[in-house]
């Protein structure tokens, strides 16, 4: 018997069951999904959607703190230094000791790291935008609200 728990994958019935109430479990899902169309779009520069939201983030708020960074995006401490260490070798981000503070660290794209991020800019986005095409506009717009709500981030610049 199949209903809407029952998901069909290579000829094979998956019982779901009520994981699919989880919002853990959904969110999951549909990170998968947003993810696949960004290594579709970005993927042969080995990099992770997570890796160009730095980067972008960085673009956006050049000489910001790395701890403030990886806090406002949930990013551990240990990741984020050998996230920026791989960017930093790619010579997309600088990194700079504050005199000031020789505990922190501060980020800003390179001349190089700019043109990364502009030109591939409009592919990010196009792959955000490739995420709502499931939806229609209206329940996209509603979906995003919700999330922002759910994650914190309701007021977030946009």
């Amino acid at each position: 018997m199949t209903d809407a728990l029952t998901e069909t994958l290579d000829d094979e019935i998956v019982e779901l069951g009520e994981i699919t109430g989880s919002l853990g479990f959904l969110l999951r899902m549909a990170q998968l999904r947003a993810f696949d169309y960004f290594f579709q779009t970005l993927g042969e520069h080995d990099l992770r959607p997570g890796e160009f939201t730095v980067l972008w983030v960085i673009g956006l708020n050049p000489g910001l703190r790395q701890g403030t960074i990886a806090r406002r995006l949930h990013i551990k401490p240990a990741h984020m230094t050998k996230l920026i260490q791989r960017l930093s070798a790619a010579g997309w981000v600088t990194r700079t000791v504050p005199q000031d503070d020789r505990r922190s660290v501060r980020l800003a794209l390179t001349g190089e790291g700019e043109a990364f991020v502009a030109r591939y800019r409009d592919g990010f986005l196009h792959a955000h935008l490739a995420e709502r095409s499931n939806l229609a506009p209206d329940d996209a717009e509603h979906l995003i609200a919700l999330l922002r709500r759910y994650s914190g981030l309701e007021g977030a610049g946009t």
